[in-house]
């Protein structure tokens, strides 16, 4: 009875004893793979592309408006009919510009023959001076009239022509001013043509983001239907005084080059970026912070443990943290749960992780 209580009582022992030295388990934990950064990022801003290059179109007479011919997004060719006003004022000019000329000719033909009559007479002898001076000068006079004449008609065409309002380039329409029936003065404007051939992105800058930019500034212009499509831009222009309304100033981008798919009217996001010494932004989450320390739990990709390890914060958002030192590219940190691990825990983690 005694030796089975002895051996019972160090199969107790030994069964303690196994407890005490069973491992930890295994703990899975979420990680990122830490990138360099040497980009620093202003912000993202939306934007659009338009043609460097845009006219507005206007008749050179006034009148009503008969017919638009085009709607806006059809392409034209130099020369195309783009809208035409109610031509009649302008016929009527025209004729009557054609029945003043008609009435002068018939004067000057008699005129012409007044002075050869007068001319002839005295040569004979047997015509005053006097006569001939008058004869000649109704000439000259009725000879300016002609001209006179003569130039009323080629204006009242060149009105009757203003009346057709055509495309002088190459070009898309962009807007109209005006509509059918409406009544419009010589010179206002009534339609908007781009020239595709020459296209920019065109975004509005916050003022404080606006004061900021320089020539080490990298513009990156990529479609917001797909971010794939992208190609990086210069400043070409900054509107000098800020929108009242929105509080923006203009900035019109030269592309290096551009993409097929960056249609007139394409939707784009713009970032804007400038060097920066390498440095690495990591969640938030990831951030311990003990003893005074700003410290993150960095994987051991071999031994599959973690330990903490001292970092340098440069800067501290809401969702993100920016570190100068601390951690090297390609490594693992662990961004959840940082408050319950130890050192030297092991740990199962995703190695797709980004």
């Amino acid at each position: 009875m005694k030796r089975l209580l002895m051996v019972s009582a160090a199969m107790l022992l030994a069964a303690c004893g196994s407890e005490e030295q069973a491992p930890e388990p295994i703990r899975p934990v979420l990680s990122v793979k830490v990138q360099p950064q040497v980009q620093a990022q202003l912000g993202r801003f939306a934007g659009v592309i338009e043609a460097r290059f845009e006219s507005t179109l206007g008749f050179r007479v006034g009148g009503r408006i008969a017919r638009r011919w085009l709607d806006v997004g059809a392409q034209v060719k130099a020369g195309d009919t783009l809208a035409t006003l109610d031509p009649t004022d302008q016929q009527n000019q025209l004729r009557a510009a054609e029945g003043d000329l008609a009435r002068v000719q018939a004067q000057w033909i008699n005129a012409q023959a007044d002075a050869r009559r007068q001319q002839q007479l005295y040569d004979r002898g047997v015509g005053a001076q006097a006569q001939l001076d008058i004869a000649q000068t109704n000439l000259k006079t009725t000879g300016a009239a002609l001209e006179q004449a003569r130039s009323a008609k080629r204006q009242a065409q060149d009105q009757l022509g203003y009346s057709t309002l055509r495309s002088d380039h190459d070009a898309v329409i962009t807007a109209w001013q005006a509509e059918a029936g409406q009544t419009v003065t010589a010179g206002q404007a009534v339609v908007t043509l781009a020239r595709p051939d020459v296209k920019e992105a065109v975004i509005d800058l916050p003022i404080g983001v606006a004061e900021q930019l320089n020539q080490n500034l990298t513009f990156t212009v990529a479609s917001q239907l797909d971010p794939a499509i992208n190609t990086t831009a210069t400043l070409r222009e900054l509107e000098p005084q800020a929108d009242p309304t929105t509080r923006t100033r203009r900035a019109r981008l030269t592309l290096a080059s551009t993409p097929p798919a960056f249609h007139l009217g394409t939707a784009i996001s713009v970032t804007l970026s400038s060097p920066v010494s390498a440095r690495s932004e990591l969640p938030l989450s990831a951030l311990l912070e003990r003893d005074g320390k700003t410290q993150v739990w960095v994987i051991d990709t071999q031994q599959k443990t973690v330990n903490t390890r001292d970092v340098t914060l440069i800067e501290r958002t809401d969702d993100s943290i920016v570190l100068a030192s601390g951690v090297q590219p390609g490594e693992y940190v662990v961004t959840a749960g940082v408050n319950s691990l130890k050192p030297g825990q092991k740990v199962v983690f995703d190695e797709d992780a980004q």
